[in-house]
């Protein structure tokens, strides 16, 4: 008989380790984990392949099979090995918590976003205080109120595509336009200069499925962190025979930083980008440490991204809404002609913000949209305790916006486009804002709620009462409302967007 060879006897010796440990490790975390005793599937306790399969192989499923979970296994679940999910409405505010309540992200998550020194991925919740105060003061209510001169310019500009392409009889992806509207406005606002895409002929259609490429790299680099660095390492020459999405996306990091070298090499020198998002970073008490390229490079691409996507998606979805529905854009309507426009065309935020079906028809749209649609685990410094369970400290624990928000016992019905269900909770005396969490509560709320609120304010306004839409091979369950999870909510694959032409200007 022929003794194996040392080669192959180390071969066999390094496959029984491997073999040995992913025994124990599983051991370990079906019966011995800190979470052991929470409910949920053996697979999604063992492995983070299960999370995977949903999201990768299914291409952005896994928040719909989480709520399957909870279908059977009740209100918390673990739902990956070392993660919960809640689903309970009223215990949002728990997680999502003011800042007296210190909470952390975590680290295994927010490295989806690619921009590890950014504000939004910051994991301390201590440091994001530190960066977060440096842009609290750009977009407070007072500072968008004295920018609304430049918000209404930018939509007067979007209104004369709109026309433009009326006598063109061109149909229109609005999802496109109005995102080359927020992107021109956060543009500006960060920099100093816009993108300009409201030029664009076709809205620059490429940035907005960069995006969603973006966010679906996104899930990608939570299952793989390992790969970013490889990813902005890669040539963009190779990147771009490679994966186009992904280098159009690197391409704009490149840009992204370009633009930040220049405000700090022109702040170095004493000429300053007054008005500008990083020109008032720069400018704040934050030490050296947080004003490098590096990290403004980072927060950049955050605050341009965040700034865009999810405003841009709400006023689309909610114009489709209206056109679809002749009674309640007529009934908007008359509500807007009570206050203006004013003698030079113009709408005033502050009038506007005092009209309550218009309030209803954003909100239900923002409502729809969702935000940030994938889970937001925070880490909390002590234990939390939910009904009988109590959950240790250190653990992930998240809950959905996209579930709160389409809750049918707080919203019956919630996939139909009604306005009318905010004024009929008002005069019943029902919060029923505590439940709409689109731009999530707490110390992490979104920083850009301001400014994002101005720009549905005014841009619907102005489009309501100027223009008359059909809507063009366009359904709500194909192209509208959320089918896929890709850290936002887009629509079924088969989508061509939301589509309209304009048949009337008034």
């Amino acid at each position: 008989m022929e003794l194996p060879t040392v080669s192959s006897a180390a071969l066999i010796v390094g496959t029984s380790s491997l073999v040995l440990y992913c025994v124990l490790g599983a051991l370990y975390r079906l019966y011995f984990h800190p979470l052991a005793k929470f409910p949920g599937p053996r697979l999604a306790k063992l492995t983070g392949w299960y999370e995977f399969y949903h999201d990768i192989i299914h291409r952005g499923h896994f928040i719909w099979q989480i709520q399957k979970l909870h279908d059977e296994y009740g209100p918390i679940v673990r739902i990956t090995p070392n993660e919960l999910h809640i689903r309970d409405p009223d215990y949002y505010e728990e997680i999502y918590a003011a800042a007296a309540k210190k909470k952390d992200k975590w680290d295994g998550w927010v490295v989806m976003a690619g921009a590890p020194d950014s504000s939004f991925a910051t994991v301390s919740h201590n440091l994001h205080r530190l960066r977060r105060s440096a842009l609290n003061p750009f977009f407070s209510k007072r500072a968008i109120g004295n920018n609304e001169a430049q918000i209404k310019e930018k939509v007067e500009h979007l209104c004369r595509r709109l026309k433009e392409c009326m006598d063109n009889d061109e149909v229109v992806r609005l999802d496109a336009a109005f995102m080359a509207l927020t992107m021109d406005i956060i543009t500006h606002f960060a920099f100093g200069d816009s993108y300009n895409y409201l030029d664009e002929p076709d809205f620059k259609l490429e940035w907005k499925e960069t995006v969603i490429g973006g966010s679906a790299n996104g899930v990608f680099l939570r299952q793989f962190p390992w790969a970013l660095p490889i990813l902005k390492a890669t040539p963009l020459s190779f990147l771009n025979m490679a994966n186009p999405k992904a280098a159009k996306l690197v391409a704009w990091q490149h840009f992204i930083r370009k633009q930040v070298n220049e405000i700090v090499v022109k702040n170095a020198s004493g000429k300053k980008a007054d008005g500008t998002i990083f020109q008032a970073v720069l400018d704040s008490d934050l030490p050296p440490s947080e004003k490098t390229i590096d990290r403004l490079q980072d927060e950049g691409q955050t605050l341009v991204g965040a700034g865009s996507e999810t405003t841009a998606k709400s006023l689309a979805m909610i114009t489709f809404f209206l056109a679809s529905a002749p009674k309640k854009l007529q009934k908007l309507r008359e509500e807007i002609k009570t206050i203006g426009p004013e003698p030079d065309g113009s709408f005033v935020l502050a009038k506007l913000e005092q009209l309550p079906y218009l309030t209803a028809c954003i909100t239900e749209g923002v409502r729809m949209m969702s935000g940030v649609t994938t889970r937001l685990p925070r880490v909390a410094h002590e234990p939390m305790k939910y009904r009988e369970w109590e959950i240790p400290t250190g653990t992930p624990v998240s809950q959905m916006n996209y579930v709160v928000n389409n809750d049918p016992k707080i919203f019956p019905n919630p996939f139909e486009y009604h306005p009318e269900r905010w004024i009929e909770a008002e005069e019943k005396g029902i919060r029923l804002d505590r439940y709409m969490v689109s731009f999530g509560k707490g110390s992490r709320s979104c920083v850009g709620i301001n400014l994002a609120w101005a720009e549905l304010y005014l841009a619907l306004a102005y489009v309501a009462t100027r223009f008359d839409m059909e809507v063009y091979d366009t359904t709500a369950e194909r192209d509208v409302l959320i089918a896929r999870d890709y850290f936002v909510g887009v629509p079924k694959e088969e989508s061509q967007g939301i589509r309209v032409k304009i048949v009337k200007a008034l």
